[in-house]
């Protein structure tokens, strides 16, 4: 390959420059490389014939480790495969496992088979979405092969040394001495080599095997030693999958001779062990098993004691099915299974069920990609719960099995599958290498770019080779070779550039077992079996050597000086003994910057007293420098301050628990402040991290930690047995119900009475953090132990996952604990097993395998787990051992489940590109940014048919409504989002989502609060909690569940003004506004009772804070719920130094007003308080399993929860000392607390006023007196509107209202409804919001001279209100045809219906009655107020002076207005007076209606509304003669 093929080969994530190479320090770093392919070639032609080592095959196929139910105390692993002898294909399986594991044909030819379809790369988010690597193969697509073996100089043999003697290597010759090699001179000798190159081989005719895919990495790992390869084969950039062809493993022939380097996947023997695993595991769940491999979603069941409360309850369930034309309705009881609803349901659709079998059938949720399992009760479903809970309707839609889409089941291709890490681990791709000559004034400058290449490490076998060359410019030392003339002598030249070749040699196998490099040295031969000694009997002291730190940053020379290291033992985060510290060295400059020690650390401990976990950490400090300039005062420099820069931590004792030995390179994570867990990885993910050199002893044997036998015996006695005052000693410290706070007294005192503590099975995670001693000598009395005690829970088993106890049969025995857990409660702990990986010590365990399990059998949890191990790969520290695991759960998933997770990440990223740009712009650009976002979420659903969202797997979408959807105006400016239900029975799905707010605290929240109201369920208390779902899909983003029919209580309040949060009625009058019977009412104050009283138990407990009213909110059923949990555990929001949560939690006088029906305290509030207390008392019962939950969630990275003060905190809430009376009585003062507290009122003001300058899309204006919007398309388009009337209101406001007859298209007859001034006024005032001033109708004043309520005030009112609703129905039609005027003519239920008359929500009485009579003639018609009798007198018991005030309806220009005379002090009036309106066509008569109204005159006060009544005109024949009616007169509150 030429040099200007290197940049276009080179293109993708890893070009040249992110290697840190230019092109001439590529073609540099070739030399060694080239020297030692000539090497190899003189040395076989001068030889004659090359002799390969024999191959020595795979033996027995392994079996799974022993976790499951079985124990050993040695686990090897089959010995790798060595080379093949000259004429075969060389294979390399899986390190340290069976050939037999790739299921690889053998012998003759083999070509590739390319793969079906693509594997996903939207996993990991590469950068180059749309390269693919190819395999190792030509253009032609077959495989390039070598056509013999290479000859390789004999490595260094080193005799056995003893496990605790540490002797430095020596430097012995690597070609033996009669062998020689026939150089003048070394710059001769390489001309002369590049010159007699032979020509590139044939390839051999058996074709190679195939291995493993590659792919591309996410992030940068150190450089990999540049080598010759083929061509990459390009393809489309638009693909969105990675390709799985598979690639070659031999090695390959270049135009020089033969390659140092192997292609291989897993050389790591513990990843290879892993996929192993991972291959039985699969094994034991093929695709035939229909019970673990449905293909589809279950709906999520309840637990036992949640399904009791809901047996004996009779739920209405709907039924449809393609089977039958009309939906099926049934009332069945709560008890019915699913089998026997579908059952009756075939019943009604087929006339023969003798062969039907109901098992054909399933009962799928309608709106949900959900499906109910056959055997399940209908209460025992968590959908059919939440419907009865909420009232909604239960729909169900019956499908055969047959039909069901299982695209994401497993296949028999999946199962025939290898397991492999290339579906999320992601490997280094080789730079491109060109072979140029190479003189030997540039062999420094070579090594240096190959060292470079191999993570800048030089060793000191290749400082000691350099030593002997000549100086150069780069490389100064004063120990290099001062006399020229050494290197004149033959031997001398020869000896340098052997010694140099193998220097690199090791330093390139030292690279290839350190990093996840795809390659790796020649095996020269098969690791042979060693002895193996017990570590338990072992008694010298535990010691290695450190050389060097090398890549020391440039400018660390600069700011730090006395640079050592401490060296720390430990073992569940405790230490074993005092640090060990190296002596203070500064920087060095070889071929580059280095702290050299050297040195020899030796623990005084011995091997037989290490625990089989210990952990070796080790950290670098320096002294920081005084600035550049500045003057040192005198005794500074004693009191300067040390810096720890860096650390590390691996175990002593690898995954088969052999302790380690020889050369190992450390990766130094940054020290960071506040950091918790550690991982036992080193750091090789950041491509600058300092590498720490350590050697560590070798041995004739192994030294291995086996397992001991429990003990035979151990003592169990009574806890009555003990006297009182130990009694109480110990029943204190139960009592402390966490591990956390125990002191070493408390510690003692377990420890030694632990025969006495069996009765308590929670005591375990107690007892077991009281062992004074985790060695070898003391498992047998803790394993004892631990076979004796009684099984524990799930609940007291999450105690043993802490950090605490890395002990493997500990974490086992706990792991077999909590297997009996259903997978609805699995789903509950996932995020806390997530978790509890990081404290594994090795990448196979119990817990993985549960998981791995559980995942395998059910889709659900196979969907939340892939999600949380996705959003961990954000951890830097454990990002290395979270992606080996996401590609264990990718390869037991199948194919289908990872196209779906692709698709779902493919989503995820691109509303997060959206909601990026649309909060970077400006707020008045904002919504065209979305819809221009958007397209291309449309164009993703072209592509894809459907899409799971990452919230829930049953939520299946297939397009998104961009019209739908919009924005809120916060600070993270979140997405809402509409997106198309795949169901067509389903509604659409709507959720937001956050860019820019991390929401994993919101996530646990709502985790800890769904297991509180699980709890109360349990105890037979429903507190009618809303759960709503929160998901993080990386950090920094997430999703989020909207609620339908719920409001923020700044709304609620904001109707009353923006001092509505001081008033007590808002929360009242809107939950009466949605609920107006007395039913619908008591019942939504009711749901607002419990659900008020939840929240106060849950917000106190974890310490909710920065709780204004926009992140409470209220559904129109009563239920009270919280969002946007951004402050925790104590966390409050600060005005300055004022804290901003200064009540317990939120319960203000509204709340009190809602729950008493009024301003005095009633007996419902003495049953508010019961909930409470009794709601608080529950919860304190569980207090270890919300110590435990939120304990195994301190090294997450939440900072609120990061150190034992923030779960001290909820510590101290739950108050797990106290007795149930002592904290009934505590919590009723945090009630009476709260209650009194105007620092919540004034910060719901505080709130209302800082957010009067927002006004976000999403925030549509709605009428404070609509409970619902309604639009053009549910109501129909409003063709006329018309001010009828005006009438008398008796209401707290008094005045007027407004009769409006609305006519609509395609509606027979018209509406009327009543509205208000202040009404109307309101409709304009958020028309305004919406639309500009231009577009809308001027409106009439509100601010009127004299009497303002007056009747004259009220026709004037009516007259402009006409014109200004004449003008609103023929606006331009944006504004005509808005929701907030089809919401305001609505009729309510407080306006008229057809036939009737009720203006009042109460009943009125009868007034009086009136006397009638009516004639017509030419056009005229004559009405004649005869008598009134009956009417009441005043409120101060004087008779009225009554009026009548007649009107002819419909009177838009109020031209039809009569009135009588008043009659003075009467309660029975004559009145005798003929009202005539002319030019009346006969044919208008039945159209008209006589409005009568009786009023009282008053002379300097308000006239006075007696009565009034409706009645239509009657015409009978060519005239009317004195048609006589008579009519009652009704009071105000009866109309």
């Amino acid at each position: 390959m030429s040099a200007a093929q290197t940049p276009k080969d080179s293109e993708g994530p890893w070009g040249l420059d992110s290697l840190g190479l230019s092109q001439r320090e590529l073609v540099l770093a070739e030399a060694l490389q080239m020297e030692y392919d000539a090497l190899s070639r003189l040395k076989q032609d001068k030889g004659g014939d090359s002799q390969g080592t024999s191959s020595q095959g795979g033996g027995k196929v392994p079996t799974l480790p022993p976790w499951e139910g079985q124990r050993q105390v040695d686990r090897p692993l089959p010995p790798r495969p060595s080379l093949s002898p000259p004429g075969r294909s060389l294979l390399r399986g899986l390190s340290g496992s069976d050939l037999s594991l790739h299921h690889l044909p053998t012998g003759g030819s083999h070509s590739p088979q390319p793969s079906p379809a693509r594997e996903p790369i939207y996993i990991l988010e590469s950068p180059g979405k749309g390269d693919y690597l190819s395999s190792s193969y030509g253009e032609s697509g077959t495989p390039l092969l070598p056509s013999s073996e290479p000859f390789l100089p004999p490595r260094p043999t080193t005799a056995p040394r003893d496990v605790n003697l540490f002797t430095p290597e020596v430097d012995q010759p690597k070609l033996s001495s009669g062998e020689t090699l026939n150089y003048e001179s070394l710059n001769d000798a390489l001309s002369k080599l590049n010159g007699d190159l032979p020509s590139p081989r044939g390839r051999r005719a058996n074709g190679d095997q195939s291995g493993k895919p590659l792919a591309r990495s996410k992030t940068l790992p150190p450089q990999v030693p540049p080598r010759t390869y083929v061509s990459i084969q390009k393809s489309n950039k638009n693909q969105h999958r990675v390709s799985a062809d598979p690639v070659s493993l031999g090695t390959r022939l270049n135009g020089f001779g033969y390659e140092l380097f192997q292609v291989s996947e897993e050389r790591d023997e513990e990843v290879a062990a892993f996929c192993h695993m991972l291959d039985v595991l699969r094994s034991a769940y093929p695709c035939s098993d229909q019970s673990k491999n449905t293909g589809f979603v279950w709906s999520p069941s309840v637990g036992p004691e949640e399904l009791q409360q809901g047996l004996g309850v009779s739920v209405k369930v709907t039924v449809i099915s393609d089977h039958f034309r009309e939906p099926l309705t049934f009332t069945c009881d709560g008890s019915s299974t699913v089998d026997l609803l579908i059952y009756q349901t075939l019943c009604y659709a087929n006339e023969d069920l003798d062969h039907i079998d109901v098992d054909h059938y399933l009962l799928k949720v309608c709106g949900q990609a959900e499906f109910l399992q056959n055997s399940q009760t209908l209460t025992g479903l968590e959908h059919i719960q939440l419907c009865v809970k909420f009232d909604w309707d239960i729909r169900l839609f019956l499908t055969k099995r047959g039909s069901v889409n299982t695209e994401l089941c497993r296949t028999e291709e999946d199962d025939e599958t290898a397991s492999t890490m290339n579906h999320s681990i992601l490997l280094q791709e080789r730079p491109i290498k060109q072979t140029l000559v190479l003189h030997v004034e540039r062999l420094v400058q070579s090594v240096k770019a190959l060292c470079s290449s191999l993570a800048a490490v030089e060793t000191p076998d290749i400082t000691s080779a350099l030593n002997q060359l000549p100086a150069c410019p780069c490389r100064l030392q004063p120990r290099v070779q001062k006399d020229s003339s050494v290197l004149a002598i033959r031997e001398n030249r020869e000896k340098v550039v052997e010694k140099l070749t193998v220097a690199i040699l090791d330093l390139v196998e030292l690279y290839c077992s350190t990093f996840n490099a795809n390659f790796h040295t020649t095996v020269q031969s098969n690791r042979h079996t060693v002895p193996r000694q017990e570590a338990g009997l072992v008694t010298n002291v535990l010691s290695f050597s450190v050389y060097a730190a090398h890549r020391i940053p440039i400018t660390w020379a600069a700011s730090y000086e006395g640079f050592f290291l401490s060296c720390s033992l430990t073992h569940g985060g405790a230490e074993l003994c005092a640090p060990q510290h190296t002596s203070k060295q500064q920087v060095s400059k070889y071929l580059f910057h280095l702290v050299v020690w050297d040195q020899r650390v030796c623990f005084p401990v011995q091997i037989n007293q290490l625990p089989r976990e210990t952990q070796l950490t080790v950290t670098l400090y320096a002294s920081a420098l005084p600035p550049p300039g500045g003057v040192e005062e005198k005794g500074s420099k004693q009191r300067r301050s040390i810096e720890s820069l860096g650390w590390v931590t691996m175990p002593l004792f690898n995954f088969r628990h052999i302790l380690t030995c020889g050369r190992k390179l450390l990766g130094l994570w940054p020290s960071t402040p506040g950091s918790n867990a550690r991982s036992s990885f080193p750091n090789f993910s950041q491509p600058d991290s300092v590498i720490l050199q350590v050697d560590f002893p070798t041995s004739s044997f192994e030294v291995g930690f086996g397992t001991p036998p429990p003990a035979e015996f151990s003592p169990q006695y009574d806890f009555s047995r003990l006297d009182q005052h130990s009694q109480r000693q110990l029943q204190d410290v139960l009592h402390k119900k966490s591990l956390f706070w125990l002191t070493p007294e408390d510690k003692r005192l377990l420890w030694e009475k632990r025969s006495f503590c069996q009765s308590e099975s929670g005591a375990l995670p107690l007892v077991l953090a009281s062992a004074p001693r985790w060695e070898w000598a003391c498992l047998s009395d803790i394993y004892a132990l631990l076979r004796q005690w009684a099984c524990l829970n799930h609940h007291h088993a999450l105690g043993l996952l802490h950090a605490t106890f890395p002990d493997q049969e500990l974490r086992h025995t706990a792991v077999q604990w909590m297997d009996s857990i259903s997978d609805p409660e699995l789903l509950d702990f996932l995020p806390q097993l997530v978790q509890a990986l990081k404290y594994e010590c090795y990448l196979d365990s119990p817990l993985v395998r549960f998981l791995l399990r559980r995942a395998i059998g059910d889709m659900r949890i196979a969907h939340y787990l892939f999600w949380l191990l996705k959003d961990t790969l954000q951890d830097s520290q454990f990002s290395g051992r979270y992606q080996h695991l996401l590609a264990g759960l990718l390869c037991c998933v199948g194919r289908g489940f990872r196209e779906e997770f692709d698709r779902q990440c493919w989503l995820v990223t691109i509303l997060a590109k959206v909601a990026q740009r649309v909060r970077d712009t400006s707020p008045s650009s904002r919504q065209a940014i979305l819809r221009e976002g958007l397209e291309e979420v449309r164009q993703f659903f072209s592509v894809s048919s459907s899409c799971r969202l990452p919230l829930n797997p049953g939520m299946l979408v297939k397009a998104i409504n961009i019209q739908l959807c919009s924005y809120f105006n916060s600070n993270a400016v979140p997405l809402k989002l509409s997106f198309q239900n795949l169901d067509p029975l389903g509604d659409n799905i709507n959720v937001i989502f956050k860019s820019g707010d991390d929401l994993r605290q919101d996530m646990l929240t709502l985790q800890i609060i769904r297991i509180m109201n699980k709890i109360w369920i349990q105890e037979g208390l429903d507190m009618r909690m809303v759960i709503f779902r929160c998901f993080s899909t990386g950090r920094g983003r997430g999703m989020v569940e909207m609620i339908p029919q719920a409001e923020t209580l700044r709304k609620i309040q904001g109707e009353h003004g923006v001092t509505g949060s001081f008033k007590d009625r808002p929360l009242a009058d809107w939950l009466q506004k949605h609920n107006p019977t007395e039913d619908e009412y008591e019942k939504a104050v009711e749901n607002f009772i419990y659900s008020c009283a939840g929240c106060c138990v849950a917000t106190y407990i974890l310490g909710i804070c920065d709780r204004h009213n926009d992140n409470i909110m209220l559904k129109t059923s009563g239920h009270m719920f919280h969002i946007d949990f951004g402050k925790f555990l104590g966390h409050a929001q600060m005005f300055g130094n004022i804290k901003r949560d200064r009540a317990p939690f939120v319960f203000t006088s509204d709340m009190a007003y809602v729950i008493n029906g009024g301003e005095k305290p009633s007996s419902r509030f003495h049953d508010f308080v019961d909930l409470c207390c009794e709601a608080y008392n529950l919860i304190r019962k569980h207090t270890h399993l919300f110590l435990n939950l939120l304990g195994l969630m301190l090294s997450c990275g939440i900072p609120e929860l990061s150190d034992l003060d923030d779960l001290k905190y909820v510590y101290d809430a739950l108050r797990p000392h106290e007795s149930e009376a002592d904290a009934t009585m505590y919590f009723t003062r945090l009630i009476e607390s709260s209650l009194g507290s105007v620092a919540t009122k004034l910060n719901f003001f505080i709130h209302n006023l800082a957010q009067m300058k927002f006004a976000s899309s999403e925030e549509h204006p709605v009428l404070s007196f609509a409970p619902r919007v309604y639009t053009l398309k549910t109501d129909g388009l409003i063709r006329n509107l018309f001010v009828c009337r005006h009438i008398r209101t008796y209401s707290s406001s008094k005045g007027y209202a407004f009769v409006v007859k609305v006519e609509r298209e395609g509606q027979q007859g018209s509406v009327l409804v009543q509205r208000s001034f202040e009404e109307f006024y309101e409709l304009h005032s958020k028309l305004r919001l919406v639309f500009p001033s231009s577009k809308l109708p001027s409106f009439p004043s509100r601010f009127l001279i004299g009497r303002s309520r007056g009747e004259a005030m009220a026709d004037r009112r009516k007259d402009e209100l006409n014109g200004y609703v004449w003008h609103l129905v023929h606006a331009a039609p944006e504004v005509a045809q808005c929701d907030l005027i089809y919401t305001f003519f609505h009729p309510l239920q407080r306006d008229e219906k057809p036939g009737t008359i009720c203006w009042a929500p109460v009943s009125g009485k009868v007034v009086g009655e009136v006397k009638l009579s009516i004639s017509y003639k030419s056009d005229k018609l004559f009405i004649m107020v005869m008598h009134i009798r009956g009417l009441q007198p005043l409120q101060e018991g004087t008779d009225p002076d009554p009026y009548v005030k007649l009107y002819l309806l419909p009177d838009p220009q109020k031209t039809s207005k009569r009135k009588t005379k008043a009659a003075r002090r009467t309660c029975n009036p004559t009145y005798n007076e003929m009202l005539v309106y002319d030019r009346i066509p006969r044919g208008d008569l039945q159209q008209r209606v006589i409005h009568l109204r009786v009023l009282g005159d008053g002379a300097f006060w308000e006239n006075t509304l007696l009565g009034e009544t409706h009645r239509r005109s009657i015409v009978t024949g060519h005239c009317i003669h004195g048609t006589v009616l008579y009519g009652p007169i009704v009071s105000q509150a009866g109309l």
